[in-house]
């Protein structure tokens, strides 16, 4: 092998290593409780060798079926420039399949996703957390009352920490993961030695005859089975991060049969017990694993790693919120990035603040992990239902595969991920309705957002005026004055409400016009060289557009600065930046409701200003206001 070769061997097994620290928390501290909520969950199961054996085998053709055959084979290689996740995907499949008649559907259908993601990232960093610091009870009982303080202190610290970055703590992600994963594969190996009996769950008969024996049992098992595979749909978001080479080979090469060991040990250890101990053991099987002396040391360890979830889980949240705003479907929010060498480590602090005070009142109302897990799945199971049909549009649309071939291959994964779907729908009443009405809130908001930037730009441009037709009548007519001034322009046409509103008071103009329009494209990354368009309009006049990728920073003075353009460079302290600001009128035109339109309105006058948002400096801006009616 070449020097190359191993270098880039080198470098992917370095990005495996990272992916095992911060993507696979989530679905790695599943076996806290999946197992357990089986049998003693809203629904209890007697424990012999059918049910055991039933929901084992259940476990590993899940996982396999789910998270190794659709989401790491299959969806890790619908990229959008590298980027996963349900917007990444909208994205790419808007742009490939370009206006069809359906792809309203299929941009509702990411947004939905987007929005059960929500609740999701609230309930993830209670439930692990919590599973985890329950441990302390299978140490000690008389520790149970310290177990919901002790984790409100740890996800309070989680939430404090996030506006330092992970920067510096990211270090210690991948050797505590890969301790941990290391840790429960030994001891599901241990126990699989002392009851090999447990290996016939690998045959899918078992599942088979669980479902024929019990039916309905079966099926409200499935709400609980399915924990062991949530978080399956944070590796296709994460994809961006580290690359679907080394996620696939962390996956299939450590994190995947570490998983199944421990779920097979676990299985095992009940199975080998008499039914006095093994109903003991039941109500915690993951930390009964270990001998009495080593079960503390358990306990810190699987804090560690439930503590390492969340942060991934947080950071997905700022990721994704940060591809929602790029994209149009959220407010400008305040960005703050955490990292000089890392452009996507981020830190948003309405979006932390809001997922702390919803964390702190899941564990203060549903009191334990078993409870949290009444609520845990309807949302996870709704975004991989919905990932199913976007992959049958992918297939179809993009992958252009014949329908004889895609619809078997689609209908296969709909009926799984429809039933554990159904069989979450039965956890409404005991705590489920939560991430749905989370999930409901944030689609009602991203949703009314982006119509109501998209109807706030119609009206806009019907009061416009063409810029050329403007400066044409400018020329001869106003004063110039020295200096640059930059009217920022949320359309690539027409004459800002600024420009007009400065002539109508001011009665001059700069001796340099630039019309800005920044655009947000529908792929991760956009390189220098296609970083902006120029169109001279004369007489100083110039219209300009720079193009972002829906990942990057929108820094305005910095694309400035790094292009030469528009008659010669740009000195700061010669620009001044002319914003439009906006206030809204609802009205009885036909477009929203009223109660959409003021939740629009209330956005817009709560959301980042552009100022901050572009990177302007805050000396050089000057805003002028403009009253619209949507």
């Amino acid at each position: 092998m070449s020097a190359t070769g191993q270098d880039r061997e080198t470098a992917k097994f370095k990005l495996a290593a990272g992916a095992i620290g911060i993507v696979f928390g989530d679905i790695g501290t599943s076996p806290l409780y999946a197992f357990r909520e089986t049998f003693r969950g809203a629904h209890e199961m007697p424990i012999d060798n059918l049910h055991v054996l039933g929901v084992v085998s259940l476990i590993f053709w899940s996982m396999t079926l789910i998270v190794a055959i659709q989401y790491v084979t299959i969806l890790m290689r619908a990229d959008n420039n590298g980027q996963g996740g349900s917007l990444a995907l909208v994205a790419l499949l808007s742009r490939s399949m370009g206006k069809t008649s359906y792809g309203w559907l299929v941009v509702l259908l990411g947004v939905a996703a987007t929005a059960l993601f929500y609740g999701d990232s609230m309930i993830t960093p209670a439930i692990s957390v919590l599973s985890a610091v329950e441990g302390l009870t299978v140490v000690d009982h008389r520790l149970d009352r310290y177990v919901i303080p002790i984790a409100l202190v740890l996800l309070i610290c989680l939430f404090i920490l996030q506006k330092r970055g992970t920067a510096k703590v990211g270090a210690l992600f991948a050797p505590v993961m890969m301790l941990y994963f290391t840790v429960i594969a030994v001891l599901g190996i241990v126990q699989i030695f002392n009851t090999p009996e447990i290996l016939w769950a690998f045959n899918p008969w078992y599942a088979v005859q669980f479902f024929l024996e019990e039916k309905v049992f079966a099926f409200l098992a499935l709400g609980s089975v399915v924990l062991a595979v949530t978080g399956a749909e944070a590796l296709y978001s994460d994809m961006g991060h580290f690359g679907r080479g080394p996620m696939k080979l962390s996956w299939f090469g450590f994190v995947m049969p570490c998983l199944l060991i421990n779920y097979f040990g676990q299985g095992a250890m009940i199975l080998g017990l008499p039914d006095a101990a093994a109903e003991e053991a039941i109500a915690s099987p993951f930390f009964f694993l270990a001998d009495e002396a080593y079960r503390l040391p358990l306990v810190i360890l699987a804090t560690c790693a439930t503590f390492i979830a969340s942060q991934a889980v947080i950071s997905g949240a700022f990721s994704i919120t940060h591809q929602a705003i790029q994209l149009g479907f959220v407010p400008r929010l305040s960005i703050r990035h955490t990292s000089d060498e890392h452009s996507g480590q981020i830190y948003i602090p309405v979006i932390n603040w809001a997922l702390m005070c919803a964390v702190i009142v899941l564990v203060l109302t549903f009191q334990n992990s078993s409870n949290l897990a009444s609520a845990y799945g309807i949302a996870v199971t709704g975004a991989m239902t919905i990932d199913t049909l976007l992959m049958a549009v992918l297939f179809i649309g993009v992958w252009k595969w014949k329908k004889w071939i895609a619809i078997p291959v689609v209908l296969v994964f709909l009926v799984v991920d429809g039933a554990y779907f159904a069989a979450n729908l039965t956890k409404v009443p005991d705590g489920g309705w939560f991430p749905l009405l989370i999930g409901a809130v944030a689609f009602t908001v991203l949703t009314t957002w982006s119509k109501g930037r998209k109807l706030m730009r119609a009206r806009m441009t019907e009061a416009g005026l063409p810029l050329d037709i403007f400066a044409k009548s400018a020329r001869s007519s106003t004063a110039r004055v020295p200096g640059t001034a930059i009217f920022m322009n949320s359309a690539s046409a027409g004459t800002p409400s600024a420009l007009l509103h400065n002539i109508k008071h001011n009665k001059v103009l700069h001796e340099r016009v630039v019309v800005l329009t920044v655009k947000i494209q529908d792929v991760p990354y956009i390189g220098d060289e296609d970083r902006c368009s120029i169109e001279e309009l004369g007489d100083g006049f110039f219209r300009v557009v720079l193009n972002y990728g829906f990942m990057q920073e929108t820094d305005v003075p910095a694309a400035l600065k790094r292009h030469e353009m528009c008659g010669g460079p740009f000195d700061m302290m010669q620009t001044s930046f002319f914003l439009s600001r906006q206030t809204l009128l609802p009205s009885d035109k036909p477009g929203m409701m009223v109660w959409r339109e003021k939740l629009f309105a209330w956005m817009m006058r709560n959301a980042a200003t552009p100022m901050e948002f572009f990177a302007l400096p805050t000396n050089r801006v000057v805003e002028l206001g403009s009253q619209v009616e949507i």
